[in-house]
């Protein structure tokens, strides 16, 4: 009786073991009949990871499965059954996604658009999506590996040697000290916000007497004015009456007005008639031409000089061999924007030298009967320059007297005159060659100009570099005594 219990729960497990795979197998692999749907196919260039089978979904709900997968022409047919409710049509596609990392895949349907034709049994889905396979993420993936080894290699090179690390250093303790001046800027306005809210606080709340001042004055000044008006005043003293009074008497000065102009008209009409001295002077032609002359003549001096632009120029150089400072004043008369003529005063610690040569007459029998010698005498004083200068371009020629001596300049006017470079040769004579002077000016402000250059550059013992500033304006003033120098220049002789 027991051996029959034990067969008889060995029988009943069986059975359920069968219904069981059977429903197993059913729901995994029976899928819809083929009576159900319809079939449509697609071609990928790779359909790994796709098993017959395999579920098609929209949206993420199963509207089918894969029917079969085989070789087509070198690329993989795909074909689809899609169930029968579900409708694809002409702009329908299909992709390959993954759903997990073991590399299962599903194929990803969107319908399409109803207002495209319907695909029917057997048609093609043409739009092919098929994602990135593995080996295209590898080497992606590598790519990126290779781009950051070489980041982090020029990262090394740039801040992993002591240069770099000393940079870094300098780089916080800046950020460092910004953040503290930042600290204390804000603490300073602090300050001064909370002084400045105090002060509208006092005067908001010392402000409302005056402001009930001003209204008692407002009062006190629409009572005048109804007291002007006549308000409360008798007849007599009505302003009113006072002001039909004052009409009548602009009525009077109107009419005294219109004599004096009749009295007018009539001195016009004797003028106008060659009438009196005035009247000769009007209709006297030769006395208007001479007038006219004398007027055309003055125009012609006057007009060169209201053109003329007057710059004044003030700079001082600090020579570095030397230990010298260098002023010097010019004044450039311009009537034209391409000629000008330069007025220079120079105090230039060098002074002015000059050659001195004295002959001896002797009688001493051990000498020479004329012993001649050379002095060269170097005064602390004031040198002048006085040149004309032509421009051409943008070049600039000057030639006359450079620093009480003869010489010649040439001066280039670079980016929009912004830059200037200055050269002088002079003082022939004084020393075995020439003085030759360079020098840049650079135009850092409206009026000023930064200047910096080499002087003495083929005398080697005087040799110097120097570096200075000008101050360059245009004085209006000095322009309106010209017409009066002579005078005064003619004055003082």
């Amino acid at each position: 009786m027991q051996n029959l219990s034990r067969s008889l729960k060995v029988g009943v497990m069986l059975v359920a073991a069968v219904i069981a795979a059977v429903v197993l197998w059913r729901t995994l692999f029976g899928g819809q009949s083929r009576s159900d749907g319809y079939s449509v196919y697609a071609l990928f260039d790779d359909a790994t990871g796709l098993v017959v089978r395999s579920r098609v979904v929209t949206a993420g709900i199963a509207v089918g499965e894969i029917e079969r997968i085989r070789l087509e022409n070198g690329h993989a047919r795909i074909d689809i059954r899609v169930q029968g409710g579900v409708a694809l049509f002409r702009n329908a596609t299909v992709a390959k996604r993954s759903v997990s990392i073991l590399g299962e895949y599903v194929l990803v349907v969107t319908p399409g658009t109803a207002n495209e034709t319907q695909l029917h049994a057997g048609d093609r889905i043409r739009n092919v999506s098929e994602g990135t396979n593995t080996d295209a993420i590898m080497n992606n993936v590598a790519a990126i590996t290779a781009d950051i080894r070489r980041v982090t290699e020029r990262l090394s090179n740039a801040i992993g040697n002591e240069t770099g690390q000393r940079e870094i250093a300098d780089t916080i303790r800046n950020v460092s000290e910004l953040t503290a001046a930042i600290n204390h800027t804000v603490q300073q306005n602090s300050e001064v916000v909370s002084h400045t809210l105090q002060s509208i606080d006092r005067i908001t709340s010392q402000g409302g007497p005056e402001v009930q001042a001003t209204l008692v004055n407002l009062h006190d000044a629409t009572d005048r004015l109804a007291q002007i008006l006549g308000r409360g005043q008798s007849q007599d003293q009505n302003s009113v009456s006072e002001m039909q009074t004052a009409i009548r008497n602009v009525a009077s000065a109107t009419r005294e007005l219109r004599e004096t102009l009749e009295h007018a008209n009539a001195i016009s009409g004797a003028v106008d008639r060659g009438e009196g001295n005035l009247g000769r002077l009007v209709r006297d032609e030769t006395l208007i031409d001479e007038v006219q002359g004398t007027a055309e003549a003055l125009n012609d001096v006057v007009g060169p000089i209201s053109r003329l632009q007057t710059i004044v120029g003030l700079r001082s150089e600090y020579g570095f061999i030397s230990n010298t400072l260098r002023s010097t004043v010019e004044l450039r008369l311009q009537p034209r924007e391409d000629k000008y003529y330069l007025l220079e005063f120079v105090d230039d610690p060098r002074g002015a030298t000059h050659t001195v040569s004295t002959v001896t007459d002797t009688t001493d029998p051990t000498l020479t009967a004329h012993v001649r010698s050379t002095q060269r005498i170097t005064t602390d004083a004031f040198r002048f320059s006085l040149m004309f200068a032509r421009r051409l371009g943008p070049a600039t020629f000057r030639f006359g007297i450079k620093e009480s001596s003869g010489g010649l300049g040439l001066d280039l006017h670079l980016f929009d005159n912004r830059l200037e470079v200055r050269t002088d040769v002079f003082a022939f004579g004084e020393n075995t060659y020439p003085r030759l002077r360079v020098a840049a000016a650079v135009n850092i402000l409206q009026r000023a100009w930064l200047v910096g250059g080499v002087d003495d550059v083929f005398n080697g013992d005087r040799f110097d570099y120097f570096l200075g500033a000008q101050l360059r304006f245009n004085d209006e003033d000095i322009k309106s005594i010209l017409p009066f120098s002579g005078g005064l220049i003619g004055g003082s002789r």
